[in-house]
């Protein structure tokens, strides 16, 4: 099982991706690169917070090529026996990763390695919560309620990270890092599924007794 987390320079689709990081929790091997965005890329401010970084870092030309990084990552993924996706909103990482390969003209070893399907934390830990309570969690609205600040407090972590809607900031914390959230995700999955701890830095968190097996 991967768990991967990207770090862009916004949401929409024509913003660069600056970090990856993935973890195969099965074996403790991970990636982390950084690349400059392209010159096309837009940038947008909540992104900046979000990351502590300002236009000029992503844009620095002493890093390597966002091309480069994605055929790392490729490589990498291509090493790994099981490719089996997770993590929060994994699906939009994944299509990012994949309009890249396209951009580059990777897409034929995207398909072949990567493949374009991933397994949503959102979708596991909703399933849990409907499990224990009989019912979904859901906003005023009607839309799940579930962002990855709610879902590591249910798997019983607090929730240390910046929290940042549009480009305001809602909740100061810790900037967002694609191998950091990568751990934080790949204990919630071993909580959500196992019941049981996986990372050291997370043994200090008591796990809820409704996830215990």
């Amino acid at each position: 099982m991967i768990i991967l987390d990207i770090e862009t320079s916004g949401l929409a689709l024509n913003c660069g991706i600056w970090q990856i990081g993935a973890i195969n929790i099965s074996s403790q091997n991970y990636f982390l690169e950084e690349a400059k965005i392209d010159e096309e890329d837009s940038v947008e401010e909540g992104a900046l917070k979000v990351t502590g970084k300002n236009e000029e870092q992503l844009r620095y030309p002493g890093k390597q090529t966002q091309k480069k990084m994605i055929i790392n990552y490729l490589d990498w993924v291509g090493e790994q026996r099981e490719k089996l996706f997770f993590g929060q909103n994994v699906g939009w990482d994944i299509t990012l990763i994949q309009n890249k390969t396209i951009k580059y003209g990777l897409h034929k070893e995207f398909l072949e390695i990567h493949g374009q399907r991933g397994n949503d934390l959102h979708s596991l830990v909703q399933e849990k919560y409907f499990e224990i309570y009989g019912k979904y969690l859901l906003g005023k609205t009607g839309k799940s309620d579930f962002n990855l600040g709610k879902v590591s407090y249910f798997c019983g972590i607090p929730d240390e990270r910046i929290n940042v809607r549009g480009s305001e900031v809602v909740k100061e914390g810790k900037i967002h890092n694609a191998l950091d959230d990568c751990r934080l995700e790949g204990e919630i999955l071993y909580r959500l599924k196992f019941g049981k701890n996986l990372f050291d830095e997370f043994k200090r968190f008591e796990i809820p007794g409704y996830l215990k097996k």
